[in-house]
């Protein structure tokens, strides 16, 4: 297991050209190996500009050499107040070329899941940058309303997405570890990505599938809500995963968006009156 960041109560990024306007996040992370894994296969990323999990395949020593390899890449960015979507692509690419050097230890094969989200800009505006490959997840709370950002890749997704299954259903699907998507394999990565705005007050969860197995939404949307800090939610969130069983790997970084310009400017907030349109999916 690999984690590079961990917390931070106060980060303010500066906005070019924009006369001193700034975003304002506090963020926080956890990883647990869980109740029936030997190892951690899972490695988080929590430093701005980029908030990032990735959940290890390939037996424990492959599957933490793959997820250590995309987060490794991903940090690269770190020196970057904003990233694009092509400069993830590439991270995920020589992520991809690091794993096939893995002598001895990815034999076998080996790829990892990794989701995330980035600061990022378009046409000099803020926006937050969210991709995934695989079945990790992005959630955003925002008023009270909890938002699945990313779409997983996997058969059961699949079978929704087509109508064959239900909701409940895909819960208890037997295949629901089977994903279509990964980073590996000697296959070139392939993230979707979208943008989405960055509204003061909103939260973010970035979350391996350890949490997803063990909290239904309605559980993730709780403790989201109730966590006084992003601290306080992460730590509620794997308290509960692991009280429910964890029976997986357990990942989670959240993110608050304490301040935006528009916050700084004083205008009017009242209600929903915040929300904004999500802009998605882009290319790299």
């Amino acid at each position: 297991m690999t984690q590079i960041g961990r917390s931070s109560r106060r980060h303010d990024v500066a906005l070019p050209e924009h006369d001193g306007a700034r975003i304002t996040l506090s963020w926080s992370a956890a990883s647990d190996r869980g109740h029936r894994r030997a190892v951690n296969e899972d490695s988080v990323l929590a430093r701005a500009p980029i908030f990032a999990v990735a959940d290890g395949m390939g037996g424990h020593e492959a599957g933490d050499f793959a997820s250590a390899a995309v987060i490794t890449r991903l940090a690269e960015q770190l020196g970057r107040r904003f990233i694009a979507a092509p400069e993830i692509s590439d991270a995920l690419r020589a992520a991809v070329d690091d794993m096939t050097r893995g002598v001895g230890m990815t034999d076998l094969g080996t790829g990892t899941t990794v989701t995330g989200l980035a600061l990022t800009l378009k046409d000099g505006e803020p926006y937050w940058l969210v991709f995934n490959i695989g079945d990790s997840r992005v959630y955003q709370l925002q008023d009270g309303v909890l938002e699945q950002l990313t779409v997983d890749h996997s058969i059961v997704q699949q079978l929704l997405d087509r109508g064959l299954i239900t909701p409940s259903e895909a819960e208890v699907h037997p295949h629901a570890n089977v994903i279509t998507r990964a980073v590996g394999f000697n296959e070139d990565p392939v993230p979707d990505f979208w943008l989405i705005p960055i509204v003061a007050g909103s939260r973010l969860l970035v979350c391996s599938d350890g949490l997803t197995k063990e909290l239904t939404e309605h559980g993730i949307r709780h403790f989201l809500s109730i966590g006084a800090s992003a601290s306080d939610a992460a730590t509620r969130l794997m308290d509960a995963a692991l009280g429910n069983g964890g029976r997986d790997n357990v990942s989670v970084v959240v993110v608050d968006v304490l301040g935006t310009p528009e916050l700084a400017a004083a205008k009017p907030r009242t209600g929903g009156a915040g929300r904004r349109a999500r802009t998605g999916p882009v290319t790299a």
